[in-house]
C-alpha cells in the first residue's frame, strides 16, 4: 500500500489545529474565571529566550498553511501576525483550516518528489515534497503546537493529552 502525502499532511494539520482552537477556548474561560488578564497568557514564555504563546500559535498555523500550499504547488498565503486575543488566534486557526480544506487532494498526492525551496540567502533549504513534509514541516508544526499547549498547561489551564490530540 502506498502512503498518501495528502493523508499524512492535511488531516493531521487540521486535527491538531482544531484541538488547539478548543484549547484556546479553555484558556479564555480560565482567564475569565480566575480574573487573569488574557495578555498575561498570550505573552507568556516557558523561558526568556523562547517565543511567547501567541507566536507559537502563529508559527504552527504558518507551518500548516505553508506545507499544504507548497505540497499542492500553490502560493502560500501571507498572514499579518497581528493577533492579540484568543478570539483573533481562533480566527487565524479557522482561516488556516479553511485554506487547507480548499486544497485539492489530487494536487498534493504525488508531490513526494516535487522540488520545494524555503527561506532565502544563507537560510535557503531545498527538499523533495516527502522530505519537506516528514523531516521539516511536521516536526516544526508539532514543536510549536506542543509548546503552545505546554505554556497553557504550565499556567494552570486544565488540559491533557486528549485535548492536544483532539478528534480523529
Amino acid at each position: 500500500m502506498t502512503l498518501s502525502i495528502y493523508s499524512a499532511s492535511i488531516p493531521v494539520f487540521k486535527q491538531i489545529l482544531a484541538s488547539l482552537s478548543a484549547i484556546l477556548d479553555k484558556a479564555d474561560s480560565h482567564a475569565a474565571e480566575k480574573k487573569i488578564d488574557p495578555s498575561a497568557l498570550l505573552s507568556f514564555r516557558l523561558y526568556p529566550d523562547m517565543l511567547p504563546f501567541v507566536r507559537q500559535v502563529q508559527i504552527a498555523t504558518d507551518f500548516a498553511k505553508g506545507c499544504g500550499a507548497r505540497l499542492a504547488g500553490a502560493a502560500v498565503p501571507a498572514y499579518e501576525d497581528s493577533e492579540q486575543s484568543f478570539a483573533e488566534l481562533k480566527a487565524r486557526i479557522a482561516k488556516t483550516i479553511a485554506f487547507l480544506d480548499a486544497l485539492a487532494q489530487a494536487d498534493i498526492d504525488g508531490s513526494e518528489e516535487r522540488s520545494i525551496t524555503t527561506g532565502s540567502g544563507e537560510k535557503t533549504k531545498h527538499f523533495t515534497g516527502q522530505s519537506y513534509l516528514f523531516h521539516y514541516a511536521l516536526p516544526h508544526f508539532f514543536f510549536h503546537a506542543t509548546t503552545a499547549y505546554d505554556i497553557l498547561r504550565h499556567n494552570g489551564i486544565e488540559v491533557g493529552k486528549k485535548d492536544f490530540i483532539g478528534s480523529y
